[in-house]
């Protein structure tokens, strides 16, 4: 490139590393707004936290930068460059939809909106939070129209696409609407199949002896902890930076389970936060592709992998020796059977992989539904319990194992829900495509060295970061865009032996 057509490149990295680096901030003052500051300081917190999304969206909706990149000559550039120059205009033209004053109400709304939640959750009450989440619900329908009219979209798939860049309803739709043709009678076949449930390790397991447990096996997994954490908060989580990864989850005393597969979810995730290439860090195209490929690693991770025969193999008696545990109880089968159990719960991050599809097409049904206009938050509890009773059949008792139980809308993430079975399914075909590159992937994974899969990763999709479209890094990675059959075909295997 010629120093005339390469200036404008260049101001532009230079602009949105500063834009990367409030994007860090903001994402550290999350975290510890969920993990270790006080009650008192929530309404402060809000406000650092509008004024540098306000900021941030400053930045980004400047003039300037929209000259800048019409001064680019993306013929000049290199295919790192040209995906970079891409995804800033994509992430301009989300931001200059709307107004700065409207997002920093958001914001504002959405941090009063979840410390709210916190007390509701675990109060039962909805009443608690219902007034907050009116407030950012109608903030959220005004971002999502104005986005729409910009953007040429539905307004739901308006706010699809800031996590799922390129997604839209359509073409999730006919996916779901299989799924959902294909699970009640798969979930009462899988039920009717397994039989008497496994005998539990007995508890109390003391939350100090998981925690132990929780890094033990992150590390087998490849977690660096020179460059993360692990803490407990509300609702587990991943957060941080790609040099400074924040994994959290909770424990349940009295039974370990639920928060190791939940630190294992959360690996998958930061492994992935870690294996983004450094080179383009700071950069929108150094940023993960998109929330489906985000939430097949942690699948990947829990689902696949850390629910397998072999992983249980490694970690039985790792398990066992964390609490001390003697029996038949902790033999591998006992618990690799206990892994794969499939229930017709109420929880979603607790859920088996069989029933986790329902709950999410559950949430994506009643978040459309909200932001159309044709559900009011008012009627989110009736209207949340009766499609729970339709997809899994079963009868909510309360609202904290209903509406309550999920971050997402209270926190302001409205778009989201579908990522998470999208992911389930991309999980499922990109394990497969490792497993037939690197066959010795399972024995490895059997005496605890996930470094083979882990290898696989980097290469076909972590270092991809956004240069590629969700499409193209998937076709590249198994030789076929997403194919809900792969997912069907593993669940079968799985749990019928097909």
């Amino acid at each position: 490139m010629t120093e005339s057509l390469q200036a404008p490149y260049q101001t532009l990295e230079e602009h949105f590393a500063r834009l990367g680096h409030l994007e860090d901030a903001l994402g550290f003052l999350h975290w510890d707004a969920s993990v270790m500051m006080p009650d008192g300081a929530a309404q402060a917190r809000g406000e650092q936290l509008a004024t540098l999304t306000e900021m941030h969206h400053g930045l980004l909706s400047d003039p300037r930068v929209g000259e800048w990149l019409a001064a680019v000559n993306t013929a000049a550039l290199d295919p790192w460059q040209a995906a970079n120059v891409a995804e800033m205009r994509r992430a301009r033209a989300h931001a200059v939809a709307v107004p700065g004053d409207l997002v920093a109400a958001l914001s504002r709304a959405s941090t009063t909106c979840e410390h709210a939640w916190r007390k509701a959750r675990p109060a039962a009450d909805f009443g608690l939070v219902r007034p907050y989440m009116e407030t950012v619900l109608s903030l959220v329908r005004e971002v999502a129209q104005a986005k729409a009219e910009a953007l040429g979209v539905t307004p739901y798939d308006a706010l699809l696409d800031e996590y799922e860049p390129g997604g839209s309803i359509a073409r999730i739709q006919p996916l779901f609407d299989d799924l959902e043709a294909f699970l009640p009678d798969f979930i009462a076949a899988v039920i009717d199949r397994q039989g008497a449930e496994p005998p539990a390790p007995a508890g109390p397991f003391p939350a100090d002896a998981q925690q132990v447990l929780a890094r033990r096996l992150m590390e087998a997994v490849g977690f660096d902890f020179a460059h993360g954490r692990l803490d407990t908060s509300a609702h587990p989580f991943c957060g941080g930076t790609p040099d400074d990864v924040r994994i959290t989850t909770r424990y349940d005393e009295a039974d370990f389970a639920q928060a190791i597969m939940g630190v294992l979810h959360e690996t998958g995730h930061g492994l992935y936060e870690r294996g983004l290439p450094s080179a383009w860090r700071s950069q929108p195209v150094g940023k993960a592709r998109g929330m489906s490929i985000h939430e097949s690693q942690s699948l990947l991770m829990e689902m696949q992998a850390c629910r397998s025969r072999e992983f249980l193999t490694f970690a039985a008696p790792v398990m066992a020796e964390a609490f001390g545990g003697t029996g038949p109880e902790w033999d591998a089968d006992a618990l690799y059977r206990r892994a794969i159990r499939v229930e017709r719960g109420f929880i979603r991050v607790d859920a088996d992989e069989v029933t986790y599809p329902a709950h999410v097409i559950l949430r994506t049904k009643l978040e459309r539904a909200m932001i159309d206009g044709d559900l009011e938050v008012a009627d989110l509890p009736g209207a949340w319990n009766e499609g729970f009773r339709k997809l899994l059949g079963v009868k909510v008792p309360n609202d904290r194992l209903g509406c309550l139980q999920d971050i997402h809308w209270f926190d302001g993430a409205w778009g989201y829900f579908p990522t998470y079975t999208l992911g389930a399914m991309t999980a499922a075909q990109l394990f497969a495509a490792a497993k037939d590159a690197v066959p010795e992937i399972p024995a490895r994974i059997a005496v605890g060295d996930f470094s083979p899969l882990v290898a696989w990763l980097r290469e076909n999709v972590h270092s991809k970061a956004s240069s590629l479209s969700t499409d193209e890094l998937l076709t590249q990675a198994t030789g076929k865009p997403l194919d809900a059959a792969v997912f069907k075909a593993h669940l079968k295997r799985r749990y019928l032996g097909d």
